[in-house]
């Protein structure tokens, strides 16, 4: 198949947590080569990206997330006591009002659909009209982390729940072709991580984000080599710390939604996949912007160069 320069497209961007921050970089390729994205539909993070692209501040929100380290993040989580979830998001969302400004979704010159998950009726939900945030706020909604979002008297949470990669909701663009970027992509052959034991031999050959190690942490694995030189007995491997609660939240979100997106891109394959390995970054790593970024510029470069599913 072919997606060619100048066609119609239709993008669909997945959850995926902080590596939902790649959207950027494969937005930023797809404009570049001259694609026209008509519409564009997305969950949890996938929804923020392509609301800020649709709103056209695709560039604004890129500079202001690339200057969040650590500390940046931290001061845009509101923690709060007796509500259900850790983080309001009140603050989250009144930054991204002041620097993107306060929309709405039919106004936008494309077409634009956040997808999330409503509880009671058990069913994802497509949100194309009415404020903007308010329906972002609604798809990044994870469960446990963030509260729910009441919308037209119903509670909507994380689209990722549902929908990790929500292609259905672009099936009613005029568009020529369906994009769709998956950011929970098993590793591919050689770059397999510690508790990862099947890569995907059908990936895309996208490398993981390297991360150098400190001095400290090579001056301990030297150290222990030398240590362990000519004993009769090996010197058993250390025991992996359990994970804490935000750690054990995010692996299990992780875990659903990359069943999930295999299943729906199984049922409901789009006309090119770009992958992104789930092994880029832990979830709540918003501080990467700049490596994430370009990570998704890289892999789209590479899915569309290739034409590769």
């Amino acid at each position: 198949m072919a997606v060619k320069p100048r066609h119609d497209i239709a993008v669909v961007l997945g959850a995926g947590g902080a590596r939902g921050l790649a959207h950027i970089g494969v937005l930023e390729v797809l404009r570049e080569r001259g694609y026209n994205i008509v519409a564009i539909a997305g969950s949890s993070m996938g929804a923020l990206i392509g609301g800020v692209f649709a709103a056209g501040q695709l560039d604004t929100y890129a500079q202001w997330a690339r200057g969040l380290d650590k500390t940046g993040v931290f001061r845009l989580l509101d923690f709060g006591l007796g509500i259900p979830g850790l983080i309001r998001g009140d603050k989250l969302i009144g930054a991204l009002r002041g620097l993107i400004g306060d929309l709405k979704m039919e106004e936008l010159p494309i077409r634009y659909t956040a997808v999330a998950t409503d509880l009671d009726a058990q069913r994802e939900v497509w949100l194309d009209r009415g404020p903007l945030f308010d329906a972002i706020r609604a798809s990044i909604a994870i469960p446990g982390i963030f509260t729910p979002q009441r919308w037209a008297g119903r509670n909507l949470m994380d689209g990722g729940l549902l929908a990790p990669i929500p292609i259905a909701a672009t099936r009613f663009a005029m568009a020529d072709r369906v994009v769709a970027v998956d950011v929970n992509a098993r590793c591919p052959e050689g770059l397999v991580t510690p508790g990862d034991p099947e890569p995907d031999r059908d990936a895309e050959h996208a490398e993981p984000l390297v991360v150098p190690e400190d001095a400290a942490s090579l001056r301990a694995r030297i150290s222990g080599f030398f240590e362990g030189w000519g004993s009769r007995t090996p010197t058993p491997p250390p025991v992996p710390a359990a994970p804490g609660m935000l750690d054990l939240m995010a692996r299990s979100i992780d875990t659903m939604q990359a069943a999930l997106s295999r299943l729906q891109l199984a049922l409901d394959p789009p006309d090119l996949l770009i992958r992104v390995p789930r092994d880029a970054c832990d979830f709540y790593e918003f501080w990467r912007a700049d490596e994430l970024i370009r990570l998704g510029r890289e892999a789209a470069e590479r899915a569309l160069d290739g034409g590769t599913h």
